[in-house]
């Protein structure tokens, strides 16, 4: 891997999918959740404390992140859902990863809050019908996104921030 920012590729979104990919999509980002928790399972403190790449997040506060995001990513759906073409808020990620809880709480209180996140996202997302996927929400910096995308763009942001873990644990033989 010579890009350790993006160990599974850069995201690519796919204009449109079917129902099948799109239900396989939701199905793998329920399991973020336990495939996070797998990736932390017996890391120490100073592990934990290790950045996935030069001048890059910790492993701690790369858990946090996705907390973070996925509570955001939940929202903008709700908010694409019942809105017409929200515009929804970005948010410094850097900043609120070095915010007090995104660098020193225990990984295990973002792990929890994933594992009911990521129950409450999927009921939602099984619950809808293939056309509500186009409802889209706006954002500021990258314009308008169709639920189908944000799907996939979350999907990948999940494997992403796993295989940082991942990787780092294989290249230091943890």
């Amino acid at each position: 891997m010579s890009d350790l920012r993006y160990p599974v590729g850069e995201f690519i979104a796919r204009p449109t999918i079917t129902q099948v990919e799109r239900q396989e999509l939701i199905a793998i980002l329920d399991t973020v959740p336990a495939r996070l928790r797998a990736a932390l399972t017996g890391l120490s403190s100073e592990q934990l404390e290790t950045p996935y790449r030069p001048d890059g997040w910790t492993v701690r506060q790369t858990v946090h992140h996705v907390a973070d995001s996925h509570m955001n990513a939940y929202t903008r759906f709700k908010l694409g859902l019942t809105e017409d073409v929200p515009t929804i808020k970005p948010y410094d990620e850097n900043r609120w990863a070095m915010l007090e809880d995104g660098r020193n709480a225990d990984p295990e209180i973002s792990l929890r809050l994933l594992d009911a996140l990521h129950q409450r996202w999927t009921i939602l997302l099984r619950s809808l019908p293939p056309d509500a996927f186009a409802h889209s929400f706006h954002h500021p910096e990258s314009g308008v996104t169709s639920l189908d995308v944000a799907l996939q763009s979350y999907e990948w942001h999940g494997r992403h921030h796993i295989a940082h873990i991942t990787a780092l644990r294989q290249r230091k033989g943890w």
